[in-house]
């Protein structure tokens, strides 16, 4: 019997310092599985091969490949193989500034941060735009061609899947209870925090600060904070700081305990994307 060829697992991570940091992912990915978790900025990538799965705005989805997966500002989501072979895509992490810019200069006047409604959409042709400016990016060193692709590239996917009747999620309109426990967990990430800690600064009990606050945000408290801590670990290791020295700084136990639920967020291990963003 003819036995299958293994799929093995791989992710190349790095930053385009000259577009502002935009942060770029080149993945394998078979078993892994991303924790729920939300990104500062846009997550927008094209399934080259295989399939993901993913939690996203209350609504379970499927990327097939060919696809492209756009992941708004601030909003939960998770990540997956939907088959066993799992799935190869190439991602980029743009600033949201960086999309308004594109939409500002499509319609010639300034514009909000556009809000895309659809995480999964099939257009082949934006789709080869998409690979063709992840490829020069990783390639290219011509600030040119790396900029004018950026911006077209981008201004594409504005006029084309952008919906400019609904603006990105803002957390100005959260519940009072849910603003503070967002900023106690900012100021408190590298300590312990205790739902008791919570409650008493709310008012509320503590399953309705749990209840509140997933309601609010899409994520319970603990892992709203994991993610705070690995964002915090990530700054740190592009200042230079080793994996065993962040970790205890960014609130974690140890490195183990750092490199467990950093590459379930990020998608590469500590120490592999400090080598890439240094």
């Amino acid at each position: 019997m003819r036995e299958s060829a293994t799929i093995h697992e791989s992710a190349t991570f790095w930053r385009a310092p000259d577009l502002g940091d935009l942060e770029l992912l080149r993945a394998t990915y078979v078993t892994h599985s991303f924790a729920p978790h939300t990104h500062d900025g846009f997550a927008i990538g094209v399934i080259e091969d295989g399939a993901e799965r993913f939690r996203y705005r209350r609504g379970d989805h499927a990327a097939p490949a060919g696809s492209l997966v756009i992941i708004n500002p601030g909003e939960p989501h998770t990540g997956a193989a939907a088959r066993p072979s799992g799935w190869r895509y190439r991602m980029l992490y743009p600033a949201p500034e960086l999309l308004r810019r594109a939409a500002s200069q499509l319609s010639g006047r300034p514009r909000p941060i556009p809000f895309f409604p659809q995480p999964v959409v099939y257009d082949p042709a934006l789709a080869a735009a998409l690979l063709r400016l992840h490829a020069t990016l990783e390639t290219s060193a011509d600030p040119l061609e790396r900029e004018s692709r950026l911006l077209a590239t981008f201004a594409a996917l504005v006029q084309r899947h952008a919906d400019t009747l609904h603006l990105a999620a803002s957390s100005a309109h959260e519940p009072s209870a849910v603003r503070q426990v967002r900023a106690y967990l900012e100021e408190h990430a590298a300590e312990a925090v205790t739902l008791a800690d919570l409650a008493a600064l709310t008012g509320l009990s503590e399953f309705g600060v749990v209840r509140s606050f997933q309601r609010a945000t899409g994520m319970p408290p603990h892992a709203y904070l994991t993610q705070l801590r690995v964002g915090r670990a990530r700054r740190l290791l592009a200042q230079g700081l080793a994996p065993a020295q962040a970790a205890p700084l960014a609130g974690f136990y140890d490195q183990s305990h750092l490199t467990r639920h950093f590459k379930r967020i990020v998608g590469v291990p500590p120490a592999q994307y400090a080598r890439y963003v240094r």
